[in-house]
């Protein structure tokens, strides 16, 4: 159960969830599936925007197809950072994907935000993802850091505390998860390490 306190936030009040940063601490395939069904929060001077948190992907450091598998490097070193903290890296030239830091400090883990179920700020995310397909607006990595407002300076941010921040899904709502493998990835796609909502429509793909 959580328990919440009201905070003065840029100029209005909102509601934060007091949520333990060792419930980050955990097994990372543990936590991808713990955040199914959280809101992943982010204010901005051009508005709030809010989404349900409906696929993700578990990259362990022993993992072949982590950034972490070989070690600590200046791209990837925040994937060593505190958990609860965003790990942002640019791919393919193009695109930014937002992380969760997860396990103890040291050990190189996160948790990939595959796909997000807009809730809130809808209108501002069709103007930054420039379509009016709701469906598509955070339905890949790629995507929902576009339409979520999410940058490179986002990188190490608490998500607890900080302008982008997690809130705990409703008490007692349960939902039925998928595992399955990974996609987007060459090198140890054939893990079972990816999960979604079931039935969700705003997965990435099914």
């Amino acid at each position: 159960m959580y328990s919440f306190y009201k905070i003065n936030f840029l100029s209005r009040q909102a509601f934060l969830p007091l949520m333990p940063n060792d419930i980050f601490q955990k097994d990372t395939k543990a936590v991808a599936k713990e955040l199914l069904g959280m809101s992943l929060v982010h204010e901005t001077k051009e508005g709030k925007t809010v989404g349900k948190i409906v696929e993700t992907e578990a990259y362990l450091q022993r993992d072949p197809g982590s950034h972490s598998h070989k070690g600590m490097t200046p791209r990837n070193a925040q994937m060593f950072g505190k958990a609860g903290t965003a790990y942002v890296y640019f791919i393919y030239g193009m695109y930014h994907c937002f992380n969760i830091v997860t396990n103890k400090e040291g050990i190189g883990e996160a948790v990939l935000i595959r796909a997000l179920q807009p809730v809130n700020g809808i209108e501002l995310m069709k103007k930054r993802r420039k379509t009016d397909d709701i469906r598509n607006l955070c339905s890949g990595p790629g995507k929902l850091v576009i339409a979520m407002g999410i940058t490179k300076h986002h990188n190490g941010a608490d998500l607890l505390t900080g302008t982008i921040r997690l809130l705990p899904r409703k008490k007692n709502k349960k939902i039925d998860i998928v595992t399955c493998t990974r996609v987007g990835i060459s090198i140890g796609k054939e893990l079972p390490y990816r999960f979604y909502i079931k039935n969700n429509p705003f997965i990435s793909k099914p």
